[in-house]
């Protein structure tokens, strides 16, 4: 199910392609579900920004060599345009003979983990999330009663 479709429930905290649902009284732990193919290709997007444009995500120092295994971990995925519902997506498969992209899926839950803490990169028209102001634990004993 696209993420667009997704009907919020009450308790859940819903972002930019993510979202927490409510796991209370279920006795299950909190954790993210996003959708993985629209990060891996919004990461890949930002690696083919030239250097120093604006989104652009560059590995530092003049030595390839000391990025040689992270840059395998990036390119051991390949996307494939794919059609379906009405719209076209990128859907990320794994290269035959690459068996290690366990730093990509890293990059890529980094970039989510950013997004819920509301950083935004700017030009995407995605808008920030609103803060909700704190409550007190008066405030909320105040509530119960």
């Amino acid at each position: 199910m696209p993420f667009s479709e997704y009907k919020r429930k009450l308790g859940d905290r819903v972002g930019h392609n993510w979202r927490v649902p409510n796991v209370h009284g279920r006795r299950q732990i909190r954790h993210v579900v996003y959708d993985t193919n629209y990060w891996k290709s919004f990461v890949y997007s930002r690696l083919a920004v030239p250097m120093g444009d604006r989104g652009c995500l560059s590995l530092f120092g003049a030595k390839p060599e000391q990025h040689r295994l992270l840059v395998e971990h990036l390119t051991a995925e390949y996307r494939v345009k794919t059609e379906g519902r009405g719209r076209t997506v990128d859907e990320w498969k794994m290269r035959p003979s690459v068996t290690d992209n366990h730093w990509f899926d890293c990059l890529v839950g980094c970039a989510v983990a950013a997004s819920m803490q509301g950083v935004v990169l700017p030009g995407t028209d995605v808008k920030p999330l609103g803060r909700r102001p704190r409550l007190k634990l008066s405030e909320l004993q105040g509530r119960r009663r």
